[in-house]
C-alpha cells in the first residue's frame, strides 16, 4: 500500500499571491516571518506551480486540512511521545504497539518537531516514510529483548534490560574513537582533540558543545552515544584548540561542524570558528565549512524567522571571503522537500551564498520499499531516489550522495541486501541527467573508510562486485579498484568475501594503522 496522496492538479490551484497569503496563514507564520518571505521573495507562486506539476503525488501544496499539531514546537522523550499519541488519539489515529515503541525511546530517545508531524500523513501513518523515519516501530528491538521487556510490569527488571541492551547497540561503528587527533601545542605538550574526528587528510569533522543535540532524532541514527548522552561522546569545548591543530596541519581543506546537529550551534560561537579562518593569514588553506544539519527536514522555519539574520550575515561573510559554507543536509524522500518552510529556508540560505547539498541514506521502511513478498521493489524505490533527484534539481540543492546503514543501532531493521541497494541505486543513477546524479557511487562506511560498489562484473563465468574507495585511512587505496564475490544477502561492504585472495589488500595496513592510532590516544592520555 502506498502513502502516497492524490492531490488536486495544478489547474485546480489558484497559484498566485492570495494563494501564497494562504498558505502562509495555514503554515501559522509569524508577521515577522510573512514579511520575510514577502520582502526576499522566498515562495514564488512560479516555483511552487512547478514542483506541483512535476511531482502532485508528493505536493503538499494542495492540502488544505488542519494540521494536528499547532501549539508545542518539539516533543521530546516518552513524555512527549506520550503528548503526540493524546493528540493523535483525540482525533480517531491509534498507532498501537505504545509500550514496544517506549521501549526503544527507552533506549535511544525520541524526539519530535511539530513541523516534521505535520509532514506525515496520517490517513496512511503505517507506509508513510516520515513516520518510519522518527517514530520507533514494532521489530526494531530484537524479539527475545522485547518480549522479556513486555513480559515484566516491574520497573527495576524493565530498566535493567534496557540497560543491558544499551551496552550492545555499537555506538561507534567503524572504530570512530580512533580518528581522535593529537598535536603537540605551543606549549610542547601533546593533546587529544577530544571533540574531533581526523580520517580523511582533507577534512576535520567538529562534534562542538552545541552541537550536542538535534531538532528530533532519526530512528537509524548512528551517532546515538551523542544523543543519549553516553560518557564517550565526542565534545569539543575549546575553539582555540581546534585553530592550533588546523595550523599544523595545512592539508585540512575542509572543516565539517556536526553533531548532534551543527544547527545547534549559536550565532556567537559559530563566529568564534569562522572569524580566525577569514583574517588569520595561517588559516588561509581552508576552503570549505560544513554544518552537517537536519534543520531542513526538521525545523526549517528557523530560517526564515529574524533571529536567523545574524547567522545569515556570517555565511555573507564567508561567501564575500572566498569560503565556501554548505548545509549538508539529509533528505530521503521527496515530501520533506515539498512544503512551503523547506522551499524558503533553502532559497533564503542559497540567496546569503550558501552551497545546499544532501546525503542521503537509503534505509528500508522509508526509502527502500518492498513488494507483497517481501522482496525488493527495485522500481518503486528507485522512483522514489529519481523523483526527489530531480526535485533537488529544481531547488538548486547539490544531490551529494546516497549511502548505506551502517552497521549500528538496528541494523537489521533498515538494512537490506547489498545486491538490491546496488540495482536500485543503478537504476537511479541511469535515470538521471548526469549534472543532477550522486557525486559517487552507493557507499558504506567502515573503519577502512568509504567503499563504493561501482556495480557487477563477470570474471572467468563468475559474478563479483567492483569495489573502490571513495576515502580512505590511506588515501592511495582509492586509486585501486578490486573485486569481491557477489552476495544475495550480505548487507555490510566490509564483510564481503575477497576474490582471489584470503584478505582484502587494504586489511594489513589498516590493523598497522589502527594499533598506531589506539597507541598515539592512549600514550597522549597517559601524559596528562
Amino acid at each position: 500500500m502506498s502513502n502516497i496522496k492524490t492531490m488536486p492538479s495544478v489547474n485546480e490551484i489558484a497559484f498566485g499571491p492570495a494563494y501564497i497569503e494562504e498558505l502562509m496563514q495555514r503554515f501559522h507564520y509569524s508577521d515577522e516571518t510573512k514579511a520575510i518571505i514577502r520582502n526576499e521573495n522566498l515562495l514564488p507562486a512560479g516555483v511552487l506551480k512547478r514542483l506541483h506539476t512535476a511531482f502532485p503525488q508528493h505536493s503538499g501544496f494542495g492540502e488544505n486540512e488542519k494540521f494536528h499539531f499547532e501549539d508545542k514546537k518539539q516533543y521530546v522523550g516518552v513524555e512527549g511521545f506520550r503528548e503526540i499519541n493524546a493528540i493523535l488519539e483525540s482525533n480517531g489515529i491509534h498507532i498501537g504497539h505504545l509500550e514496544e515503541r517506549e521501549l526503544f525511546i527507552h533506549i535511544y530517545r525520541f524526539m519530535a518537531t511539530k513541523h516534521v508531524l505535520n509532514t506525515i500523513n496520517w490517513s496512511d501513518f503505517k507506509h508513510d516514510s516520515v513516520f518510519q523515519l522518527v517514530f520507533p516501530q514494532p521489530g526494531m528491538i530484537r524479539p527475545d529483548v522485547a518480549k522479556a521487556y513486555l513480559s515484566t510490569q516491574d520497573e527495576h527488571t524493565r530498566a535493567q534490560i534496557v540497560s543491558d541492551y544499551m551496552k550492545e547497540t555499537n555506538p561507534h561503528d567503524g572504530n570512530q574513537k580512533l580518528n581522535k587527533p593529537t598535536f603537540v601545542n605551543s606549549e610542547g605538550k601533546t593533546e587529544v582533540l577530544e571533540g574531533t574526528q581526523h580520517k580523511y587528510p582533507q577534512c576535520q569533522l567538529i562534534f562542538d558543545v552545541q552541537t550536542q543535540n538535534c531538532f528530533a532524532f532519526c530512528n537509524y541514527c548512528f551517532r546515538h552515544a551523542q544523543v543519549r548522552g553516553d560518557e564517550d561522546m565526542f565534545i569539543q569545548k575549546d575553539v582555540h584548540q581546534v585553530h592550533e591543530y588546523l595550523k599544523k596541519h595545512k592539508e585540512v581543506t575542509d572543516v565539517l561542524i556536526t553533531g548532534g546537529d551543527a544547527g545547534y550551534i549559536k550565532a556567537e560561537r559559530f563566529e568564534e570558528y569562522i572569524r580566525p579562518v577569514i583574517n588569520d593569514p595561517e588559516l588561509a588553506h581552508i576552503k570549505t565549512i560544513r554544518l552537517g544539519t537536519r534543520v531542513l527536514t526538521y525545523s526549517p522555519e528557523i530560517i526564515i524567522q529574524p533571529s536567523y539574520n545574524r547567522m545569515l550575515e556570517l555565511f555573507s561573510a564567508l561567501n564575500d571571503n572566498g569560503i565556501q559554507l554548505v548545509f549538508m543536509s539529509h533528505f530521503s524522500t521527496p515530501r520533506e522537500l515539498m512544503n512551503p518552510s523547506t522551499i524558503a529556508a533553502i532559497r533564503r540560505l542559497k540567496s546569503h551564498g550558501v552551497t545546499c547539498k544532501s546525503q542521503s541514506p537509503i534505509m528500508n521502511h522509508i526509502s527502500l520499499f518492498t513488494d507483497e513478498n517481501g522482496n525488493v521493489d527495485i522500481d518503486r524505490s528507485a522512483q522514489n531516489w529519481i523523483d526527489l533527484g530531480n526535485l533537488f534539481a529544481m531547488l538548486g540543492v547539490g544531490f551529494h550522495s546516497m549511502y548505506c546503514a551502517r552497521p549500528t543501532g538496528e541494523h537489521h531493521y533498515f538494512t537490506r541486501p547489498l545486491a538490491d541497494i546496488n540495482k536500485v541505486f543503478s537504476k537511479v543513477y541511469r535515470s538521471l541527467a548526469s549534472i543532477n546524479r550522486p557525486s559517487r557511487y552507493i557507499t558504506m562506511t567502515s573503519s577502512a573508510g568509504k567503499i563504493s560498489i561501482l556495480g557487477t562484473v563477470e570474471l572467468h563465468g563468475e559474478k563479483l562486485f567492483a569495489l573502490k574507495f571513495n576515502e580512505a585511512r590511506n588515501m592511495e587505496w582509492m586509486d585501486k579498484v578490486y573485486l569481491a564475490r557477489y552476495d544475495e544477502h550480505q548487507n555490510t561492504i566490509a564483510n564481503l568475501v575477497p576474490f582471489g585472495a584470503e584478505k582484502h589488500f587494504y586489511e594489513d595496513e589498516l590493523h598497522e594503522i589502527e594499533n598506531m592510532l589506539h597507541d598515539s590516544i592512549e600514550s597522549t592520555r597517559h601524559q596528562q
